[in-house]
């Protein structure tokens, strides 16, 4: 790979950063505090493209002038035929002679083509049956703002359900929006996948529904689920973590969110 194909790639590789960026695909990969990150990154590797292509069409300088004039003549004795002289230096490379970047920066454009031919979707129900629940307790737990049904994030649904037992959810009627994942014993789970940074550290929310489930459920599918608190309970099949359950009065399919990850632990 020469100079102009790596200005090429590095181009390439910048726009397609850039564009993912400034859309909401970078939402499936990224928490959408790190989207300013992204599309800083992107303007660096545009610059240095840039910069690297503007550097290579930049004609090189060539050697200083010889001096005009007879060379003056040498002082004192003439060296001896038999003594050696050192051998002549080679000149120096000029400013733009560079070895070639190794075969392996080609692959530099596999996340292009990934990002441009595929557009991996979002984690769904494949990751969240092969990792554990990874619920928190957190701090405290406000009151429910009045209204029926009270919209809640599915994490904290769950926490008040494990963790408050459902006191402040006695009574009330809640609303929770999640993807379908079905156990391999055919409980059917409501998920949403958390993350801190990016989808490379994401755990799934998990709660299992009971009630009114409607007959027919389509892994990855979204839910918009109305309910009620159940104490029932059961555990995670990989790390034996307590999921509670959702009685379901209603569920209606949704549209994928613009943030497909929840936004509880997005902060």
């Amino acid at each position: 790979m020469n100079r102009a194909a790596q200005a090429a790639v590095l181009f390439l590789l910048g726009v397609v950063v850039l564009h993912t960026g400034a859309g909401d695909v970078s939402l499936r990969y990224v928490k959408e505090g790190l989207r300013p990150l992204l599309l800083a990154s992107g303007a660096v590797l545009v610059t240095a493209a840039l910069a690297t292509a503007w550097y290579e069409r930049t004609p090189p300088r060539g050697p200083a002038p010889a001096p005009r004039g007879p060379a003056p003549a040498p002082r004192g004795p003439a060296p001896a035929l038999h003594e050696s002289h050192p051998a002549p230096r080679e000149p120096a490379p000029a400013l733009h002679d560079s070895h070639p970047a190794p075969r392996v920066a080609w692959l530099l454009l596999l996340p292009v083509l990934a990002l441009v031919l595929v557009a991996p979707p979002a984690l769904g129900s494949h990751s969240a049956l092969r990792t554990g629940t990874a619920l928190q307790r957190p701090p405290a737990f406000a009151p429910l703002p009045p209204g029926e049904p009270v919209r809640l994030n599915l994490s904290d649904y769950a926490a008040r359900a494990v963790y408050d037992h459902g006191r402040s959810l006695d009574g009330r009627r809640v609303r929770v929006t999640g993807f379908v994942a079905l156990a391999p014993d055919g409980t059917p789970y409501l998920v949403r996948m958390t993350l801190n940074c990016c989808a490379a550290d994401a755990q799934p929310v998990k709660i299992a529904l009971t009630g009114r489930v409607p007959p027919v459920l389509e892994p990855d599918g979204w839910l918009d689920v109305t309910g009620t608190y159940t104490p029932r309970r059961t555990e995670d099949p990989v790390n034996g973590a307590p999921v509670p359950y959702l009685k379901v009065a209603h569920a209606r399919p949704a549209p994928a969110p613009r943030d497909p990850y929840d936004a509880t632990w997005n902060n």
